[in-house]
């Protein structure tokens, strides 16, 4: 798959389908993992995610529309020690609501921080998406932060505590690009058909 085009479609305290109803791929993981940063760079686009250095800044669900023919779905950071518990339960209302009442819902990137073993939102979240029977893909971000000779060994309680073999875990650096290939037909594969540039369509 190649991404011709992007752009941001809206932003929803709470959720509704969008129109029109497109095949959607869920981006979810715990504050400051990267997905703003991933986002951009799949889409090769500097600016379409905003990133900020302050954790918490995805406070909404915040929709993509790529290639004209999908949507990517940007959710609420969760774990962010800072925010209050009334701001928590809201994020965790909003995100359950979401994969409640989609039914677009093609696959979920789960992104973990491959420095560190999953934290219990890690985990919590790991739980919500097989109790769910919901499709999803664990992607570990900032793979450049590491060498590569030392990417198995990360992997390794990663892979233990999220049920998953390391080969269906993809490295990814959105600084150097790395496992943006190997993303990509993940996402090809999951959408089937869907992945047509259709914006010219008449």
């Amino acid at each position: 798959m190649e991404i011709k085009s992007a752009e941001f479609v809206t932003s929803m305290s709470v959720y509704a389908d969008p129109t029109p109803a497109l095949p959607q791929i869920a981006v979810a993981g715990k504050s400051n993992v990267g997905k703003s940063s991933l986002i951009n760079s799949l889409c090769r686009r500097k600016a379409l995610a905003k990133t900020s250095a302050t954790p918490g800044k995805t406070r909404l669900i915040n929709l993509f529309l790529l290639n004209g023919s999908f949507h990517l779905v940007d959710l609420p950071g969760y774990g962010f020690a800072k925010v209050d518990k009334q701001e928590k339960q809201r994020w965790g209302a909003m995100m359950e609501k979401y994969f409640r009442e989609t039914a677009a819902l093609k696959l979920t990137l789960h992104l973990v921080d491959i420095r560190h073993e999953p934290t219990r939102d890690d985990l919590q979240m790991n739980e919500f998406l097989r109790a769910m029977g919901l499709p999803f893909l664990v992607v570990a971000t900032k793979a450049d932060k590491i060498s590569r000779g030392a990417r198995m060994k990360q992997l390794a309680p990663i892979c233990r505590q999220m049920q998953v073999q390391p080969w269906q875990v993809i490295c990814y650096s959105s600084e150097t690009g790395d496992g943006r290939e190997q993303l990509l037909e993940k996402l090809e594969a999951a959408l089937g058909e869907n992945t047509e540039n259709t914006a010219d369509a008449p």
